[in-house]
């Protein structure tokens, strides 16, 4: 019983965290309106594989980390920098008028939800967070095997959240055509506000 409440929790707290429009689900939501629904599952199948590890490197070093807030600190440090950088690169893809319809659907999506997943900084200090949070109040043990658990429900919730996206960018490409014409201005004007929003807690 124990082992289910772990990973409930877990599938809660990525399902819950990722639902806000961020890095991984709106370009997720972008392959699937660009590209196909396949290559946009891909896409999260590479981003869950490096949230399995993010999340267990957090639960397993809960209380390394939580004594060298210095690692935390530039880890949002780093976070802020790939932000600002995602910012300007989708705001180039926007302006460059490249036609979807030609362009080639063969990329490694996997490869692509992986890579862009480890440049999501700000992931081992969420789950760091919430997991010595839920230890203190006798909600969750850290140690093995309940570490790894945690880490399978992160992936399952965030998985799931993801897939929905994908779901819902079908109602997108088919109701809301704004969207779907200037998902990398949205991409772009999100990662700039992501990136102001990190800089003022930082400062705060």
């Amino acid at each position: 019983m124990e082992y289910l409440i772990t990973f409930l929790l877990a599938m809660l707290v990525a399902f819950v965290g990722f639902v806000p429009p961020g890095m991984l689900n709106m370009t997720a939501l972008k392959r699937s309106i660009e590209m196909n629904r396949r290559e946009a599952t891909l896409f999260v199948l590479g981003a869950v594989s490096i949230i399995l590890i993010q999340a267990l490197l957090a639960v397993t070093f809960a209380k390394y980390l939580a004594q060298n807030p210095q690692i935390v600190e530039n880890l949002t440090y780093a976070g802020i920098v790939v932000f600002l950088g995602l910012a300007f690169w989708f705001y180039r893809q926007a302006t460059a008028k490249v036609n979807v319809q030609d362009k080639k659907v063969n990329r490694n999506s996997y490869v692509a939800g992986a890579s862009m997943s480890s440049m999501n900084m700000l992931a081992i200090p969420f789950f760091l967070g919430y997991s010595t949070t839920m230890e203190a109040n006798g909600w969750l043990q850290t140690s093995a095997p309940h570490n790894f658990i945690f880490a399978f429900g992160a992936v399952a919730g965030a998985f799931l959240l993801f897939f929905l996206y994908i779901l819902f960018a079908e109602f997108i490409q088919r109701r809301i055509q704004f969207v779907a014409r200037n998902i990398n201005y949205i991409l772009s004007g999100l990662f700039l506000v992501l990136a102001i929003m990190t800089i003022v807690n930082v400062l705060t």
